[in-house]
């Protein structure tokens, strides 16, 4: 499948059968991340792979509705998806002047949030090669903010504490496939 193709034809899947996802095409959906373009190359990505039931429904909870029935149509995705990413920034380094007496401070008006756009491109790999395997995918961004992500235990998070720079804690988003 070439890129125009996957690009045009991708959708946003929430429904998912219950097949294992092969090891070889996690690695594939990772390889795509790590080419995504970042600032200055920084890849400040960090994807922590949930395939634990439990968690997966801890997440499902963070998620925010937009819906008057209060309900995020995703919430069942992320649940009940063999696999979920969850694509986490390593703060401080997207967008931050990397050198010179301006070392550590933000480059742009955008301030520290330049790490959104990198996770944007990466996640968009993700979603499209995803799709290229014969993969669905749905990319979540509507996670509650104020989640206690520490509170789903170092065994399943452990990337996202060793990510975490910043006192607020880390800053992610879910996919689900």
């Amino acid at each position: 499948m070439d890129v125009m193709q996957a690009i045009r034809e991708r959708r946003s899947i929430r429904k998912y059968r219950a097949d294992p996802i092969r090891e070889e095409a996690l690695h594939a959906i990772f390889e795509a991340a790590r080419w995504a373009p970042s600032w200055g190359n920084t890849q400040c990505l960090r994807l922590v792979v949930v395939q634990d039931q439990a968690t997966k429904s801890k997440l499902a909870e963070t998620l925010r509705s937009t819906r008057p029935e209060g309900k995020n149509g995703a919430t069942e995705a992320v649940r009940n998806a063999p696999v979920v990413l969850v694509a986490c920034a390593e703060r401080r380094l997207s967008g931050y002047n990397r050198s010179g007496d301006k070392q550590g401070t933000p480059a742009t008006d955008k301030g520290e949030w330049w790490f959104m756009f990198d996770l944007g491109l990466a996640m968009q790999n993700v979603t499209l090669a995803a799709h290229a395997l014969g993969l669905g995918t749905v990319h979540v961004g509507r996670c509650c903010q104020s989640a206690k992500w520490d509170t789903f235990g170092t065994e399943h998070f452990g990337i996202v504490k060793r990510c975490e720079q910043a006192p607020s804690g880390p800053d992610c988003s879910l996919c689900g496939g």
